[in-house]
C-alpha cells in the first residue's frame, strides 16, 4: 500500500464504456480511488452499491469515485448495468495501476495461497496527494467511512 503524504501515481485506464480516464483529469477534486478483487462477487457488490447509493452525497462534497479491478471493460459494463452503478469503473487487466498502487499481493483464502487484489481505498486530495490509505477495508462499511473522511 502506498503511504499517506505521497503523490498518487498518475494513470490511464478505460472505463466501463471504453472512455480513457487519467488521475490527472481530476486535479482540483478529491478522488476516492478504490481497488477491489472482482465484479459481481458478494463483497465487491456491497461496496460498489454502497458507493452508488451515496453518490449524490459524494458529489455534493466535490468528490469523484473511481473503482478499479483487473476485470475487463465488458465485465465492468455488465456490473454497472446489473446494479445501476452511478460512478466510474476502471479496467486494469494488465494490473499496471493495481501494481503501481501496491495492492497486488499474496492472499490466503481458506488455506489456499494465491496472488490477488487486496481491497484497498485511497483518498486523494485536490493536488493529487494521498491523504488516506486503508488496506483493512470492510466492503459494506467503506462507502460510509469514506463519506465521513470528506467532512
Amino acid at each position: 500500500m502506498l503511504e499517506v503524504g505521497v503523490k498518487a501515481p498518475d494513470f490511464e485506464l478505460p472505463d466501463q464504456n471504453g472512455k480513457i480516464h487519467r488521475l490527472s483529469d481530476y486535479t482540483g477534486k478529491k478522488v476516492i480511488l478504490y481497488f477491489y478483487p472482482k465484479d459481481n462477487t458478494a463483497g465487491c457488490t456491497k461496496q460498489a452499491c454502497g458507493f452508488s447509493e451515496r453518490y449524490p452525497q459524494f458529489t455534493e462534497k466535490g468528490a469523484v469515485i473511481l473503482g478499479v479491478s483487473k476485470d475487463s471493460v465488458s465485465s465492468h459494463k455488465r456490473f454497472e448495468e446489473k446494479y445501476g452503478l452511478a460512478f466510474t469503473l476502471l479496467a486494469d487487466p494488465e494490473r499496471k495501476v493495481i501494481e503501481a498502487y501496491d495492492v497486488w499481493k499474496e492472499k490466503k483464502n481458506y488455506g489456499k495461497v494465491s496472488m490477488g487484489v487486496v481491497r484497498t481505498t485511497y483518498l486523494i486530495d485536490e493536488k493529487g496527494i494521498i491523504i488516506k490509505a486503508n488496506d483493512k477495508v470492510k466492503a459494506a462499511n467503506d462507502p460510509e467511512n469514506m463519506l465521513k473522511e470528506l467532512d
